[in-house]
């Protein structure tokens, strides 16, 4: 099981440089279900290995030109200060059993995956619904919507805080329809704001907590990196309106599996 959670690290990494998101829909799901983290210190985990290695993939975008660094800071700056309020201070105060519904106890652990899952089957019908096609333009032709941009950053870094995800699956969405980006542009800006805000509220977990088994996540992430260069290689050569629907039936088939898996199995 081991081989294939290090295997899943690498195909992780992979969707991360490709798509700019599906690393933390995959990262979770890994660790918990394959090397039986408790899903709380996996969302945790989460947030260090997709941020490390989303910085590592932004480098290639960065060269290539496909950062908006002006969303970058107006979604990114109030997305990094409500993760890390929500890691340090809101995430603790959960308490361990929310709620019982018959036999079935609704706990922190799976109340986590399953908001987890429902925001994937959300997100993912933004990017499988037809729509326009974007035509690669100038920057200045952005229909910028600060407020929009502003008010959705803190709300998914306040996500991201709670379920452990980068929030590539909400950030990319939330670019290509309120700040009107094409999807490669958005796929880059992306892997900055994952970057900053995961590892900022990491950072929120790493007071005293002793569980943290730093070796294991050196490994983890290591072997993600390695795929997100690859992930990041490949993106040169498939075209946008390509992108946006793979990555909308792939977070749509995650998230289906995480409600099932919690709730039948």
């Amino acid at each position: 099981m081991e081989i294939i959670g290090f295997f899943g690290a690498l195909i992780m990494g992979v969707s991360l440089g490709l798509i700019g998101g599906g690393g933390s829909i995959l990262t979770v799901p890994i660790l918990v279900y394959l090397f039986h983290v408790d899903p709380v210190l996996a969302t945790a985990y989460s947030l260090f290995i997709v941020g490390f290695t989303s910085l590592l993939g932004s480098s290639s975008h960065i060269r290539q030109g496909n950062i908006h660094w002006r969303t970058a800071l107006v979604f990114g700056i109030p997305s990094i200060i409500s993760v890390y309020i929500t890691r340090q201070f809101l995430v603790p105060l959960i308490p361990q059993e929310i709620f019982s519904v018959g036999d079935f106890l609704i706990t922190k652990p799976v109340l986590m995956l399953l908001v987890f899952a429902v925001l994937m089957v959300i997100a993912s019908y933004s990017m499988i619904k037809p729509g326009k096609n974007q035509v690669e333009g100038a920057v200045e032709e952005v229909d910028y919507r600060y407020l929009l941009i502003l008010l959705e950053g803190l709300g998914v870094g306040m996500i991201t805080g709670f379920v452990g995800a980068g929030g590539g699956f909400l950030i990319i969405p939330a670019l290509v329809l309120l700040a009107k980006l094409p999807m490669k542009k958005a796929v880059g800006t992306s892997l900055v704001i994952i970057g900053l805000k995961s590892l900022i509220g990491f950072m929120g977990d790493v007071n005293g907590n002793s569980l943290i088994d730093w070796r294991f996540l050196a490994i983890f992430t290591s072997i993600a990196a390695l795929g997100i260069f690859l992930g990041s290689h490949f993106s040169k050569k498939v075209k946008d309106e390509k992108l946006k629907p793979i990555f909308g039936y792939f977070v749509l088939i995650m998230g289906i599996y995480i409600l099932v898996k919690e709730l039948i199995f």
